[in-house]
């Protein structure tokens, strides 16, 4: 397989570009199979602290959640519907996940989803200067601020991983 020198513009990409926000792109082989957050972190040299796996839940029809963790952690689904002001959420089948997000699994960022849903960051990421999310396609990575993640999903700081 030949990688193209040319950056990948996914839906992801083309929202920071648009938003003119600065980030860094990594690309990590993916022939091996081995595309689990904590897989990838090792594969781009970064800490698994940095690297943020993208979860989407519903509490129902038409309420759909984006949850962004560590991927080294797992999502406390009562901190989850706490923070999205639900009973209770469950994850999302993966059936579902394409055509609501434009997304498949593996390869789910935050940014450029069909559509901006409710989002919410696990407070570990307001403690990091740069954090790592999906670009949208399995391969490659986006690096940007907290904050910028912040202000092109209109996402909110909580608490969202099982205590340890």
């Amino acid at each position: 397989m030949v990688k193209s020198s040319k950056p990948t513009k996914t839906n992801a990409v083309r929202l920071l570009d648009q938003q003119k926000i600065s980030y860094d792109l990594f690309e990590y082989e993916v022939a091996d199979g081995q595309i689990d957050g904590v897989s990838v972190a090792h594969k781009i040299e970064q800490p698994v602290e940095k690297v943020f796996k993208t979860l989407v839940a519903t509490a129902g029809l038409g309420k759909v959640f984006v949850f962004l963790v560590p991927v080294a952690q797992e999502l406390n689904l009562k901190a989850a519907a706490k923070a999205a002001g639900e009973k209770k959420v469950e994850m999302l089948p993966v059936k579902d996940l394409l055509g609501l997000t434009g997304y498949i699994r593996g390869g789910c960022s935050p940014l450029g989803m069909k559509k901006l849903f409710p989002t919410f960051i696990d407070e570990s990421a307001r403690e990091l200067d740069k954090m790592i999310v999906s670009a949208g396609k399995i391969g490659t990575q986006i690096h940007l601020k907290p904050s910028d993640l912040v202000s092109c999903t209109k996402g909110i700081f909580v608490s969202l991983t099982k205590a340890e």
